[in-house]
């Protein structure tokens, strides 16, 4: 049963690849279609507002500059409403300002999609807050990414340039993710998840005595948090919570909420390319991937915790540890799959209690940062390992490397080595200094081959902008706060200026003509080289720490 449940979930995703990919590009190709009937108007008054008299091209440079200023605009006045919360309106609960480090955390965490929080939710900010700041942030943050994944693509295609970020930026909201958040907050609240500015409840319980239940504009918040590859709870516990998460209707809805759109991605690509079957092949790989690596989870907590087997207890429910009986393994599973794969970082169980070679799964999801991957990251990423993949195959057979019918040179080359070499270094080298210094090591509850991987998850999470949390640290201190949103920031931007410099090197690029020894990309062959590449960068990396962490855990408990 719980296998049909998740090639059930699975299915769904994969019939509404084609019409949402279909959608994106008649979105993005800025080319006359009927969806300007219905936005045009409003996105017109917009421009307007915003001083935007001319929609030209812009260059890779300036497209980065304007998607990194408005960052810094967004970041500015996020840092002062959390910084005065508690003196603002809609504060029901009295909650205070919140303190210096933690707010330096929690508006970088946001701004870059991440959404690692270093507090809880339902105590830690006020109903402002969770409104003009968190949810704010989360629609802008999930727009912003979005269109520099689109820049991109239209960089490698061969488009005329790669666009104008406002145009981008403003599309991005009005014809995706307000209309999507909408729609997916109606359906929510039908299925009754909180939406009030009511303050908290206060009751008695059967025994008699007191208890305060927090609630506020909870489905607004889960709507775009899981549309926009977010992943910031309303409450501590997360989409484990049952007023954020409380069926597994509406289970399905969150998973197929974060999934559809970075999973439509390469359908949209392979529409600018002219091309099908070379956005089917990224497809392809992604899924070829997230199928291999949701196995292993989907084994390893249906098999139970090898410790607790060997005590002679009944492990048939599998590792029940730390997951909702509502959802039971298939859907914790499938859940933690797909949100770090979608680089969402919502969770519907707590990671910490995964068995070691389940955590393996989420671990090497935000390892890897290329698996569907968050609003536009994950293909970019992708294609980023797809021209890695032609370059190295150009070395084996001594071909100058082509992609998409441009050359892949040095300066290309040298750019990509910046993207893939940033994350194992924002992730290792934290990790180590964490262990190294007592500001660290205070903080980790758990001894030996756990605490490494607590450790670990911290910065993995951090570096891909997932924000899901192994949780057991005490991570609420100056040094997790500044080391990881460091980290986040790192994560953010370097990668995605390098991939727009890539963008605009190939635009510049006079096409080559296909012949008969061109290299094709749009095949199983290079599927399997995609795939293969991917492999390898991840475990040269990566392997090593994967040891010392929950597989040195796994052959203890063995």
């Amino acid at each position: 049963m719980g296998i049909i449940q998740i090639a059930a979930v699975i299915v769904i995703l994969v019939l509404l690849v084609k019409p949402v990919g279909s959608y994106l590009y008649s979105v993005f190709s800025n080319e006359p279609n009927r969806t300007d009937r219905i936005f045009g108007g409003t996105e017109k008054g917009i421009y307007r507002l915003i001083g935007l008299k001319h929609r030209g091209g812009m260059s890779w440079k300036k497209y980065a500059v304007s998607f990194i200023l408005t960052n810094i605009v967004l970041v500015a006045f996020s840092y002062i409403f959390l910084r005065l919360q508690k003196g603002l309106p809609l504060n029901p609960s009295g909650i205070g300002n919140m303190e210096e480090t933690l707010t330096f955390n929690t508006v970088i965490s946001f701004i870059t999609n991440t959404n690692l929080q270093h507090y809880s939710g339902e105590t830690g900010v006020s109903y402002f807050s969770q409104m003009a700041v968190m949810t704010m942030l989360m629609f802008t943050s999930a727009a912003s990414g979005f269109s520099v994944a689109v820049a991109f693509v239209r960089g490698i295609t061969g488009r005329s340039s790669v666009g104008n970020f406002f145009e981008d930026f403003v599309k991005a909201h009005t014809r995706i993710f307000i209309p999507a958040a909408l729609l997916v907050t109606l359906m929510l609240v039908a299925l009754h998840v909180p939406q009030t500015l009511k303050p908290t409840l206060e009751v008695t319980t059967l025994e008699g005595h007191t208890q305060q239940i927090a609630i506020g504009p909870v489905a607004s918040l889960e709507s775009i948090k899981h549309i926009g590859t977010n992943g910031g709870g309303f409450f501590g516990a997360n989409s484990a919570h049952p007023f954020e998460n409380p069926s597994p209707l509406s289970n399905v809805l969150e998973i197929l909420s974060m999934w559809l759109l970075p999973a439509s991605l390469p359908y949209m690509y392979g529409k600018f390319a002219k091309n099908k079957r070379q956005g089917w092949m990224i497809f392809s790989a992604m899924m070829t991937l997230f199928v291999l690596l949701l196995g292993l989870n989907y084994y390893a907590e249906s098999a139970g915790n090898p410790a607790i087997n060997a005590m002679g207890i009944d492990a048939s429910q599998g590792s029940m540890e730390g997951k909702e009986v509502r959802f039971g393994i298939a859907q914790s599973a499938l859940f933690t799959t797909v949100t770090t794969a979608a680089t969402t970082g919502t969770v519907n169980n707590m990671h910490d209690t995964l068995t070691p070679l389940g955590s393996i799964t989420p671990l090497t999801l935000m390892m890897l940062n290329n698996v569907f991957g968050g609003k536009g990251v994950g293909l970019v990423n992708m294609l980023m390992y797809a021209i890695l993949g032609v370059f190295l195959c150009g070395l084996m057979v001594g071909r100058t490397p082509e992609f998409l019918g441009r050359k892949i040179e040095a300066r290309e080359m040298k750019l990509i080595a910046i993207a893939i070499l940033i994350h194992p270094l924002i992730i290792l080298v934290p990790t180590a200094a964490a262990f190294l210094t007592d500001l660290g090591q205070g903080s980790i509850s758990n001894p030996g081959f756990h605490g490494m991987t607590q450790v670990l998850y911290e910065y993995v999470s951090s570096a891909a902008n997932n924000g899901s949390g192994f949780e057991g640290l005490a991570d609420n201190t100056s040094f997790w706060n500044i080391t990881t949103g460091i980290v986040m920031l790192l994560g953010r931007y370097v990668s995605i200026i390098a991939m727009l410099a890539v963008a605009g090197s190939l635009l510049r690029k006079k096409p080559v003509p296909e012949t008969i020894g061109t290299f094709r990309t749009d095949n199983g062959l290079f599927t399997g080289i995609l795939i293969g590449t991917v492999l390898i960068i991840g475990a040269l990396t990566f392997l090593p720490v994967i040891v010392l962490g929950p597989i040195a855990e796994y052959l203890t408990l063995r």
